[in-house]
């Protein structure tokens, strides 16, 4: 499994936009419909919220790619 590791500078960062910003979807749209179809898996869980707050420690996955969020 690819790992990434992201690095904010706010106190989050949205799922849909950690999405993008990582460069795992191209689109917003693209993640907005990988998102509500549940193909993403934030700090282990199935999660359908694609404004789901996302701070240091979280960790996203999706298609064999997991994001750390530091």
């Amino acid at each position: 499994m690819e790992e990434q590791k992201i690095q904010i500078k706010t106190e989050y960062i949205k799922l849909e936009a950690l999405l993008k910003f990582s460069g795992v979807t191209e689109t917003g749209g693209e993640a907005k419909q990988i998102i509500q179809d549940g193909g993403v898996l934030v700090n282990g869980e199935v999660c359908t919220m694609r404004g789901k707050k996302l701070r240091s420690g979280d960790v996203a996955e999706l298609d064999g790619v997991r994001i750390v969020v530091s």
